[in-house]
């Protein structure tokens, strides 16, 4: 078995940026392993600013543009992890994750955390079948 590193043109540049050491995405053994992934423009590879309806819908964006990149789906996505600093928009980001998971969603766990060394408020990371 062997491990694939996926990249997206723009996704990959920012991370580049960043001077992260992490793959967008890696893809091995049936399964797709999206990164966590901010909420950022994918025309101009900038964090996109804004309510948390905003911020989820891009990196919900990001995640299904890397799992495209890929060779799948938000169809095929078993599991998702949300990363967000505010407990208290929970209700806020289910109503724009519904949209993208309207029915038989993925398992999902949902972690508040402190901050990021960026300003955004929420990043999401996802588990697929390849």
């Amino acid at each position: 078995m062997t491990k694939e590193i996926i990249r997206h043109p723009v996704l990959q540049q920012m991370i580049d940026k960043g001077n992260v050491p992490l793959s967008l995405a890696t893809k091995g053994a049936g399964l797709v392993f999206v990164s966590g992934l901010p909420p950022v423009d994918l025309e101009t590879g900038q964090l996109v600013q804004g309510d948390i309806e905003a911020q989820t819908r891009a990196s919900l964006n990001a995640v299904k543009a890397v799992l495209e990149e890929a060779g799948s789906s938000l169809d095929k996505v078993l599991k998702c992890t949300v990363f967000a600093v505010n407990a208290g928009q929970f209700d806020r980001v289910n109503a724009v994750y519904a949209e993208f998971f309207p029915s038989e969603p993925p398992a999902r766990t949902f972690v508040t955390v402190g901050s990021w060394p960026w300003s955004f408020d929420i990043e999401i990371e996802a588990v697929a079948l390849a």
